[in-house]
């Protein structure tokens, strides 16, 4: 999942949007962060884990063509921010523009975020990433932009195409995990990382 599933799924759990989206730029120890950001870090890891060990996701990244096997699981997520952009109704009762500039609001309002996350919200919500996904060119724009962020950008000449071919299958993909998931944040989101420690 990317950007607008992990701020999805942080309010489907109640939990802090700027912690969760925090889970990317976060590394090393949770207890590093600022509190307010921790539970936040550690679900978005727990639901990256969960998603990534998922017959479903392994699936799916089985039948992108071998020459993208590398990049496959950075194009299924991406894929999925589409995919949920693209139906976003079915799983939100705000309208997506409603839900994504209250996201950019709370990003751009939280201290102690993660130095790249801090300096990447104006970037975000100045091209309106996360709006962005509900449309084809949105979705291609985002793995070329992503593309160009890779130390091996020529990995993503054509992927566009390919996810594009694979629609139908990465849809299912995503009806069928993603309640699952949404499901796994609300049970975690009643958990703290101390749980675990």
């Amino acid at each position: 999942m990317n950007f607008l599933a992990h701020l999805h799924l942080a309010d489907n759990s109640q939990t802090s949007l700027a912690g969760n989206l925090a889970g990317d730029f976060a590394k090393g120890n949770i207890q590093d962060f600022a509190k307010p950001l921790q539970q936040g870090i550690w679900l978005h890891r727990q639901l990256d884990q969960l998603t990534d060990e998922h017959e479903i996701s392994r699936d799916l990244i089985r039948q992108f063509p071998k020459k993208y096997s590398r990049i496959a699981p950075v194009l299924m997520d991406l894929a999925f921010d589409h995919m949920l952009a693209r139906y976003w109704d079915e799983y939100h009762g705000d309208t997506l523009e409603v839900f994504t500039q209250r996201a950019y609001e709370e990003l751009a309002q939280t201290p102690d975020l993660p130095e790249k996350l801090s300096k990447l919200v104006p970037v975000m919500r100045q091209q309106n990433w996360l709006l962005a996904y509900e449309s084809r060119t949105g979705l291609n724009d985002a793995i070329l932009g992503v593309g160009r962020r890779f130390s091996k950008p020529e990995l993503f000449v054509g992927a566009d195409k390919v996810v594009k071919q694979m629609d139908t299958d990465i849809e299912i993909a995503f009806r069928t995990l993603y309640p699952q998931l949404m499901a796994y944040s609300r049970i975690l989101s009643r958990k703290t990382p101390d749980d675990y420690l």
